[in-house]
């Protein structure tokens, strides 16, 4: 497999989706971005702006393993990554597992439930493995979280935790379709108001399992020259400099980008990072990890712009 396969493999699965799922392409793109540099994504969004069905298309369009969880605010941890059971005819503790076991799982709506429930993802997310009572079990390698909130200003939400928002590689923002795709829409999901699964649509698999096991572990390969390497630490570390801010980005969300920026490349057919990697997925990536100045805050400022700002200050490598 070579980086002109990576490329075509990811297009197959943008069409196979794209039966289903209108519009959405920069989501797209990032979920693809996430999957290829082993990254989780954090999706947010009005309701009914596609975000479980776009996830549920990827899982079919990819064949992974898929699980749901519905966040709500009595959900307890257990009910995310397991327990053990006493089995009386065994008489022995028996592990049942949470929908964390799987490859794919969306986190619906996680901003519902307390902090205490998402905390148990945590461990899931970053080392891909759980303890129950004081015993690890491995995960898939390719277990990936899709997670989606309302926007935190909605009634009977929990804004994430910092440490849970670090774990995520993206976080996306959905808005409303344009005018077209919105017909589209219409014509293509109007006939019935019961929902209906990407299979409905023809989705069908477009990469085989081995094939997306080889095309992460090629896009490990992937260069990143000693120049974009220092940008990336730059732009993370000017987030803790700038008077925008009062939390900066993490060492993590340095690694975390330059992965994201390979794979990026990958996408596009090439074999090293470009400058224009990093800018591309910067703010996707940093939104979320900073936290906004009580200046900025009163002078009406938003994540978004203040990062926009930031990249445009931080000199890039030519």
């Amino acid at each position: 497999m070579n980086l002109t396969d990576v490329a075509s493999i990811a297009e197959k699965i943008r069409t196979e989706i794209s039966k289903a799922v209108i519009g959405q392409t920069d989501t797209i793109d990032l979920m693809l971005t996430a999957l290829f540099s082993g990254g989780h994504v954090l999706l947010e969004g009005p309701p009914g702006t596609a975000k479980t069905f776009l996830a549920r298309s990827f899982a079919a369009a990819l064949h992974l393993d898929f699980n749901r969880i519905q966040f709500t605010p009595d959900l307890m941890p257990g009910d995310v990554i397991g327990s053990n059971i006493f089995d009386f005819r065994a008489s022995a503790f028996q592990l049942t597992k949470g929908p964390v076991f799987t490859e794919l799982l969306l986190a619906d709506e996680i901003n519902r439930t307390p902090p205490k429930t998402q905390a148990a993802l945590l461990e899931a997310m970053q080392e891909r493995s759980v303890t129950i009572d004081g015993k690890t079990h491995t995960l898939s390698p390719r277990f990936t979280v899709v997670a989606t909130q309302n926007p935190i200003e909605q009634q009977g939400t929990y804004p994430l935790p910092e440490a849970q928002l670090d774990r995520f590689l993206f976080k996306h923002i959905l808005d409303y379709p344009s005018v077209e795709d919105e017909t589209k829409i219409v014509v293509a999901h109007g006939a019935s108001a019961a929902g209906e699964g990407p299979e409905t649509y023809g989705v069908a698999q477009a990469a085989a399992r081995d094939e997306i096991d080889a095309a992460v572990n090629l896009v490990a390969s992937v260069r990143a020259s000693d120049d974009i390497t220092a940008y990336v630490v730059r732009l993370i570390r000017a987030t803790r400099e700038a008077a925008a801010f009062s939390v900066g980005a993490s060492p993590r969300a340095a690694a975390m980008l330059a992965a994201a920026s390979r794979a990026r490349a990958a996408l596009e057919g090439r074999d090293y990072v470009i400058p224009d990697d990093v800018k591309a997925l910067a703010q996707p990536a940093l939104r979320h990890r900073v936290i906004l100045s009580p200046t900025a805050e009163i002078e009406g400022r938003d994540a978004d712009d203040a990062v926009a700002e930031l990249i445009e200050q931080v000199e890039a490598p030519r």
